[in-house]
Protein backbone atom coordinates (compact mmCIF):
# COMPACT_ATOMS: atom_id res chain seq x y z
CA UNK A 1 0.00 0.00 0.00
CA UNK A 2 1.02 3.41 -0.53
CA UNK A 3 -0.80 5.37 2.06
CA UNK A 4 -2.51 7.52 0.38
CA UNK A 5 -5.89 8.41 1.54
CA UNK A 6 -7.63 7.63 -1.49
CA UNK A 7 -6.33 3.48 -3.01
CA UNK A 8 -6.57 2.58 -6.84
CA UNK A 9 -7.91 -0.89 -7.86
CA UNK A 10 -9.02 -2.42 -10.93
CA UNK A 11 -12.67 -3.80 -11.09
CA UNK A 12 -11.24 -7.59 -12.36
CA UNK A 13 -10.69 -9.06 -15.84
CA UNK A 14 -8.27 -8.01 -18.16
CA UNK A 15 -7.87 -8.61 -21.58
CA UNK A 16 -6.66 -12.13 -22.25
CA UNK A 17 -3.00 -12.27 -23.89
CA UNK A 18 -3.27 -13.64 -27.69
CA UNK A 19 -0.31 -16.00 -26.81
CA UNK A 20 -2.41 -17.08 -23.85
CA UNK A 21 -5.91 -17.97 -25.94
CA UNK A 22 -3.14 -19.74 -28.42
CA UNK A 23 -0.75 -21.51 -26.56
CA UNK A 24 -3.16 -22.60 -23.28
CA UNK A 25 -1.76 -24.64 -20.63
CA UNK A 26 -1.33 -24.51 -16.64
CA UNK A 27 2.16 -22.99 -16.95
CA UNK A 28 0.94 -20.17 -19.62
CA UNK A 29 -1.69 -19.22 -17.18
CA UNK A 30 0.32 -18.95 -14.20
CA UNK A 31 2.82 -17.19 -16.47
CA UNK A 32 0.27 -14.74 -17.94
CA UNK A 33 -1.53 -13.85 -14.13
CA UNK A 34 1.91 -13.11 -13.19
CA UNK A 35 2.05 -10.97 -16.37
CA UNK A 36 -0.95 -8.77 -14.86
CA UNK A 37 -0.43 -8.56 -11.24
CA UNK A 38 3.19 -7.38 -12.42
CA UNK A 39 2.17 -4.71 -14.37
CA UNK A 40 -0.28 -3.42 -12.04
CA UNK A 41 2.43 -3.19 -9.51
CA UNK A 42 4.50 -1.40 -11.88
CA UNK A 43 1.80 1.31 -12.43
CA UNK A 44 1.07 1.77 -9.00
CA UNK A 45 -1.92 0.27 -8.19
CA UNK A 46 -2.67 -0.29 -4.54
CA UNK A 47 -5.21 -3.31 -4.65
CA UNK A 48 -4.29 -5.74 -7.59
CA UNK A 49 -6.43 -8.05 -8.69
CA UNK A 50 -5.72 -11.63 -11.07
CA UNK A 51 -7.11 -10.47 -14.29
CA UNK A 52 -10.09 -13.61 -13.98
CA UNK A 53 -7.47 -15.43 -17.36
CA UNK A 54 -8.74 -18.64 -15.65
CA UNK A 55 -12.54 -18.10 -15.88
CA UNK A 56 -11.63 -17.36 -19.96
CA UNK A 57 -14.06 -19.77 -21.71
CA UNK A 58 -13.55 -19.63 -25.66
CA UNK A 59 -16.81 -20.80 -26.24
CA UNK A 60 -18.67 -18.40 -24.04
CA UNK A 61 -16.43 -14.73 -24.87
CA UNK A 62 -19.79 -12.93 -24.44
CA UNK A 63 -19.75 -13.43 -20.68
CA UNK A 64 -15.95 -13.65 -20.03
CA UNK A 65 -16.42 -16.29 -17.64
CA UNK A 66 -18.48 -14.59 -15.38
CA UNK A 67 -21.08 -17.26 -15.40
CA UNK A 68 -20.51 -20.58 -16.50
CA UNK A 69 -17.07 -20.73 -14.54
CA UNK A 70 -19.26 -20.74 -11.05
CA UNK A 71 -21.63 -22.26 -12.31
CA UNK A 72 -21.04 -25.37 -14.41
CA UNK A 73 -18.54 -27.10 -11.73
CA UNK A 74 -21.68 -27.25 -9.41
CA UNK A 75 -23.28 -29.96 -8.51
CA UNK A 76 -27.14 -30.46 -9.26
CA UNK A 77 -26.41 -28.76 -12.47
CA UNK A 78 -26.16 -29.86 -15.88
CA UNK A 79 -24.40 -27.54 -18.56
CA UNK A 80 -25.60 -29.19 -21.60
CA UNK A 81 -28.23 -27.20 -23.25
CA UNK A 82 -31.01 -29.46 -24.93
CA UNK A 83 -33.73 -27.32 -27.36
CA UNK A 84 -36.30 -27.88 -25.27
CA UNK A 85 -34.58 -25.93 -21.94
CA UNK A 86 -33.79 -23.10 -24.80
CA UNK A 87 -38.30 -23.24 -25.40
CA UNK A 88 -38.62 -23.21 -21.99
CA UNK A 89 -36.34 -20.46 -20.54
CA UNK A 90 -37.56 -18.19 -23.02
CA UNK A 91 -41.26 -19.03 -21.92
CA UNK A 92 -40.48 -17.73 -18.74
CA UNK A 93 -40.92 -13.86 -19.11
CA UNK A 94 -38.70 -12.70 -16.13
CA UNK A 95 -35.94 -13.79 -17.89
CA UNK A 96 -36.12 -12.30 -21.48
CA UNK A 97 -32.73 -10.46 -21.37
CA UNK A 98 -31.25 -13.41 -22.35
CA UNK A 99 -32.04 -16.05 -25.08
CA UNK A 100 -30.35 -19.47 -23.65
CA UNK A 101 -29.47 -20.42 -20.20
CA UNK A 102 -26.24 -20.82 -19.05
CA UNK A 103 -27.22 -24.23 -17.36
CA UNK A 104 -29.72 -26.35 -16.39
CA UNK A 105 -30.41 -26.96 -12.46
CA UNK A 106 -31.61 -30.00 -12.29
CA UNK A 107 -31.28 -31.71 -8.50
CA UNK A 108 -30.10 -29.85 -4.95
CA UNK A 109 -27.05 -27.63 -5.90
CA UNK A 110 -23.51 -28.33 -4.32
CA UNK A 111 -20.42 -26.87 -4.66
CA UNK A 112 -19.18 -30.17 -7.17
CA UNK A 113 -15.93 -29.16 -8.47
CA UNK A 114 -15.70 -25.50 -8.11
CA UNK A 115 -13.23 -24.30 -6.10
CA UNK A 116 -12.83 -20.86 -5.36
CA UNK A 117 -9.83 -21.14 -2.84
CA UNK A 118 -7.34 -22.65 -5.11
CA UNK A 119 -7.59 -19.80 -7.64
CA UNK A 120 -7.07 -17.60 -4.87
CA UNK A 121 -3.61 -19.07 -4.04
CA UNK A 122 -2.54 -19.16 -7.14
CA UNK A 123 -2.54 -15.20 -7.04
CA UNK A 124 -2.01 -14.94 -3.45
CA UNK A 125 1.66 -16.56 -4.61
CA UNK A 126 2.30 -14.12 -7.30
CA UNK A 127 2.14 -10.99 -5.63
CA UNK A 128 4.02 -9.06 -3.24
CA UNK A 129 1.01 -7.14 -2.01
CA UNK A 130 -2.78 -7.04 -1.25
CA UNK A 131 -5.33 -8.95 -3.35
CA UNK A 132 -8.75 -8.25 -4.54
CA UNK A 133 -10.69 -11.44 -5.51
CA UNK A 134 -13.63 -11.10 -7.19
CA UNK A 135 -16.62 -13.45 -8.21
CA UNK A 136 -20.71 -13.23 -9.00
CA UNK A 137 -23.16 -12.41 -7.56
CA UNK A 138 -25.59 -15.55 -6.73
CA UNK A 139 -29.03 -13.56 -7.59
CA UNK A 140 -26.97 -12.86 -11.44
CA UNK A 141 -25.95 -16.08 -11.44
CA UNK A 142 -29.43 -17.62 -10.65
CA UNK A 143 -31.03 -14.75 -13.37
CA UNK A 144 -29.20 -16.81 -15.88
CA UNK A 145 -29.97 -20.40 -14.97
CA UNK A 146 -32.74 -22.44 -16.50
CA UNK A 147 -34.43 -23.75 -12.56
CA UNK A 148 -36.36 -27.06 -13.14
CA UNK A 149 -35.90 -28.37 -9.51
CA UNK A 150 -36.44 -25.62 -7.27
CA UNK A 151 -38.99 -23.52 -9.08
CA UNK A 152 -38.36 -20.87 -7.14
CA UNK A 153 -36.31 -17.79 -7.50
CA UNK A 154 -35.57 -17.07 -3.91
CA UNK A 155 -34.35 -20.60 -3.00
CA UNK A 156 -32.63 -20.65 -5.69
CA UNK A 157 -30.50 -17.29 -5.29
CA UNK A 158 -30.09 -18.51 -1.24
CA UNK A 159 -28.57 -22.13 -2.17
CA UNK A 160 -26.18 -20.38 -4.92
CA UNK A 161 -25.24 -18.38 -1.84
CA UNK A 162 -24.71 -21.06 0.57
CA UNK A 163 -22.10 -22.37 -1.88
CA UNK A 164 -20.23 -19.58 -2.83
CA UNK A 165 -19.93 -18.14 0.92
CA UNK A 166 -18.46 -21.57 2.16
CA UNK A 167 -15.93 -21.42 -0.34
CA UNK A 168 -14.93 -17.58 0.87
CA UNK A 169 -14.95 -18.46 3.95
CA UNK A 170 -11.46 -19.81 3.25
CA UNK A 171 -10.39 -16.73 1.12
CA UNK A 172 -7.76 -14.70 3.02
CA UNK A 173 -8.21 -11.84 0.28
CA UNK A 174 -7.11 -8.44 1.61
CA UNK A 175 -10.62 -8.06 -0.49
CA UNK A 176 -13.49 -10.14 -1.73
CA UNK A 177 -15.94 -8.63 -3.97
CA UNK A 178 -19.42 -9.86 -5.29
CA UNK A 179 -19.96 -8.78 -8.56
CA UNK A 180 -23.08 -7.76 -9.55
CA UNK A 181 -24.20 -6.62 -13.03
CA UNK A 182 -27.95 -7.53 -13.05
CA UNK A 183 -29.78 -5.92 -10.67
CA UNK A 184 -29.67 -2.28 -11.53
CA UNK A 185 -31.83 -3.48 -14.08
CA UNK A 186 -34.33 -4.85 -11.91
CA UNK A 187 -33.98 -2.85 -8.27
CA UNK A 188 -37.10 -4.43 -7.39
CA UNK A 189 -35.22 -7.51 -6.39
CA UNK A 190 -33.33 -5.61 -3.75
CA UNK A 191 -33.95 -7.20 -1.02
CA UNK A 192 -33.72 -10.41 -2.43
CA UNK A 193 -30.23 -9.69 -4.00
CA UNK A 194 -29.05 -8.05 -0.49
CA UNK A 195 -30.15 -11.40 1.12
CA UNK A 196 -28.15 -13.53 -0.81
CA UNK A 197 -25.01 -11.30 -1.44
CA UNK A 198 -24.97 -10.93 2.17
CA UNK A 199 -24.52 -14.19 3.06
CA UNK A 200 -21.19 -14.24 1.27
CA UNK A 201 -20.40 -10.77 2.60
CA UNK A 202 -21.16 -12.30 5.95
CA UNK A 203 -18.37 -15.23 5.57
CA UNK A 204 -15.60 -12.90 4.12
CA UNK A 205 -12.61 -13.00 5.92
CA UNK A 206 -11.51 -9.52 5.72
CA UNK A 207 -12.77 -6.71 3.67
CA UNK A 208 -16.31 -7.49 1.89
CA UNK A 209 -17.24 -5.52 -1.22
CA UNK A 210 -19.94 -5.41 -4.05
CA UNK A 211 -19.23 -4.34 -7.60
CA UNK A 212 -22.40 -2.95 -9.36
CA UNK A 213 -22.92 -1.98 -12.75
CA UNK A 214 -24.57 -1.47 -15.90
CA UNK A 215 -23.14 -4.48 -17.86
CA UNK A 216 -20.65 -4.53 -20.06
CA UNK A 217 -21.45 -6.96 -23.33
CA UNK A 218 -19.50 -5.93 -26.59
CA UNK A 219 -18.51 -2.56 -24.52
CA UNK A 220 -22.25 -1.68 -24.40
CA UNK A 221 -24.43 -0.52 -21.36
CA UNK A 222 -26.93 -3.31 -21.02
CA UNK A 223 -29.26 -2.75 -17.94
CA UNK A 224 -31.22 0.30 -17.65
CA UNK A 225 -31.58 2.22 -14.67
CA UNK A 226 -29.69 4.13 -12.17
CA UNK A 227 -27.97 4.55 -8.92
CA UNK A 228 -30.67 6.21 -7.04
CA UNK A 229 -32.94 3.06 -7.59
CA UNK A 230 -30.68 1.00 -5.52
CA UNK A 231 -30.61 3.54 -2.16
CA UNK A 232 -32.87 0.52 -0.38
CA UNK A 233 -30.05 -2.20 -1.81
CA UNK A 234 -27.04 -0.06 -0.69
CA UNK A 235 -28.62 0.33 2.87
CA UNK A 236 -29.63 -3.24 3.33
CA UNK A 237 -25.52 -4.47 2.38
CA UNK A 238 -23.07 -5.64 5.35
CA UNK A 239 -20.29 -4.61 2.52
CA UNK A 240 -17.36 -2.30 3.70
CA UNK A 241 -17.49 -0.29 0.54
CA UNK A 242 -19.62 -0.26 -3.22
CA UNK A 243 -17.55 -0.42 -5.98
CA UNK A 244 -19.86 1.87 -8.64
CA UNK A 245 -19.78 2.65 -12.31
CA UNK A 246 -19.82 5.97 -12.90
CA UNK A 247 -17.23 7.79 -15.31
CA UNK A 248 -19.78 6.22 -18.10
CA UNK A 249 -23.20 7.04 -16.57
CA UNK A 250 -21.83 10.29 -14.89
CA UNK A 251 -21.72 11.64 -11.55
CA UNK A 252 -25.50 13.14 -10.76
CA UNK A 253 -26.74 10.08 -8.71
CA UNK A 254 -24.05 10.75 -6.05
CA UNK A 255 -26.20 13.02 -4.43
CA UNK A 256 -28.38 10.63 -3.78
CA UNK A 257 -26.20 8.66 -2.24
CA UNK A 258 -24.72 10.76 -0.26
CA UNK A 259 -27.65 10.05 2.15
CA UNK A 260 -27.25 6.49 2.44
CA UNK A 261 -25.65 4.43 5.39
CA UNK A 262 -22.60 6.83 6.05
CA UNK A 263 -20.31 3.39 7.37
CA UNK A 264 -20.68 2.30 3.51
CA UNK A 265 -17.46 3.42 1.94
CA UNK A 266 -17.50 4.35 -1.99
CA UNK A 267 -15.51 3.13 -5.04
CA UNK A 268 -15.65 5.85 -7.95
CA UNK A 269 -15.59 4.44 -11.30
CA UNK A 270 -13.32 7.44 -12.70
CA UNK A 271 -12.08 5.31 -16.23
CA UNK A 272 -14.62 4.68 -18.82
CA UNK A 273 -14.18 0.76 -20.20
CA UNK A 274 -16.64 1.32 -22.53
CA UNK A 275 -14.37 3.65 -24.86
CA UNK A 276 -10.66 3.55 -26.23
CA UNK A 277 -9.72 7.05 -25.82
CA UNK A 278 -7.69 7.39 -22.51
CA UNK A 279 -8.38 9.60 -20.52
CA UNK A 280 -5.83 12.20 -19.31
CA UNK A 281 -4.46 12.50 -15.66
CA UNK A 282 -6.22 16.05 -15.70
CA UNK A 283 -9.71 14.93 -16.51
CA UNK A 284 -9.42 11.58 -14.02
CA UNK A 285 -8.53 13.97 -11.33
CA UNK A 286 -11.41 16.11 -12.36
CA UNK A 287 -13.66 13.07 -12.09
CA UNK A 288 -12.51 12.32 -8.37
CA UNK A 289 -13.22 15.96 -7.38
CA UNK A 290 -16.34 16.54 -8.77
CA UNK A 291 -17.78 12.97 -6.76
CA UNK A 292 -16.21 14.50 -4.11
CA UNK A 293 -18.23 17.21 -4.28
CA UNK A 294 -20.89 15.85 -4.50
CA UNK A 295 -20.75 13.78 -1.50
CA UNK A 296 -20.09 16.57 0.73
CA UNK A 297 -15.93 15.73 0.67
CA UNK A 298 -13.51 12.95 -0.21
CA UNK A 299 -13.78 11.05 2.73
CA UNK A 300 -16.30 8.90 2.00
CA UNK A 301 -14.22 7.96 -1.26
CA UNK A 302 -12.41 4.99 -0.39
CA UNK A 303 -11.24 3.83 -4.08
CA UNK A 304 -10.64 5.04 -7.65
CA UNK A 305 -11.08 2.42 -10.25
CA UNK A 306 -12.28 1.61 -14.10
CA UNK A 307 -16.25 1.49 -13.92
CA UNK A 308 -15.70 -2.07 -15.13
CA UNK A 309 -13.31 -4.69 -16.14
CA UNK A 310 -10.71 -4.37 -19.03
CA UNK A 311 -11.61 -7.86 -20.83
CA UNK A 312 -13.68 -5.66 -23.54
CA UNK A 313 -10.16 -4.00 -24.79
CA UNK A 314 -6.84 -4.58 -26.19
CA UNK A 315 -3.80 -4.75 -23.84
CA UNK A 316 -2.16 -1.34 -24.51
CA UNK A 317 -5.51 0.53 -23.84
CA UNK A 318 -5.83 -1.22 -20.80
CA UNK A 319 -2.68 -0.63 -19.73
CA UNK A 320 -2.44 2.91 -20.59
CA UNK A 321 -5.79 3.44 -19.06
CA UNK A 322 -4.21 1.67 -15.86
CA UNK A 323 -1.77 4.65 -15.58
CA UNK A 324 -4.08 6.95 -16.00
CA UNK A 325 -6.00 5.78 -13.31
CA UNK A 326 -2.91 6.14 -10.93
CA UNK A 327 -1.10 9.62 -12.26
CA UNK A 328 -5.26 10.97 -11.69
CA UNK A 329 -5.36 9.98 -8.24
CA UNK A 330 -1.84 11.18 -7.46
CA UNK A 331 -2.97 14.32 -9.04
CA UNK A 332 -6.03 14.94 -6.91
CA UNK A 333 -4.04 14.29 -4.23
CA UNK A 334 -1.11 16.41 -4.87
CA UNK A 335 1.57 13.87 -4.77
CA UNK A 336 4.41 13.33 -7.15
CA UNK A 337 3.18 11.39 -10.22
CA UNK A 338 4.56 7.80 -9.66
CA UNK A 339 4.94 7.21 -13.45
CA UNK A 340 4.65 9.75 -16.57
CA UNK A 341 1.31 10.27 -18.22
CA UNK A 342 2.20 7.65 -21.62
CA UNK A 343 0.42 10.09 -23.78
CA UNK A 344 1.47 13.32 -22.56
Amino acid sequence: MTGANIQTTLVGSYPVPQWLVAHPSELALKDATAVVVHLQELAGIDLVVDGELYRFDPDHPETNGMIEYFVQPMDGIRSEIRRADIELFRSQTHLGFRRRPAAVVEGPIGEGTLNLVEAYQRVAALSLGPVKFTLTSPYMLARMLLDTHYRDQHALTLALADVLANQVRDIHAAVVQVDEANLPGRPEDAELAAEAINRILDAVPHTPAVHLCFGNYGGQRIQAGNWARLAKFFDLLRADHVVLELARPGYGDLEILREINPKLKLGIGVIDIKTTVVEKAEEVAGRIQAAADLLGGAERIAYVHPDCGFWMLTRSIADAKIHALVAGRDLFEGRPSHRPDLHD
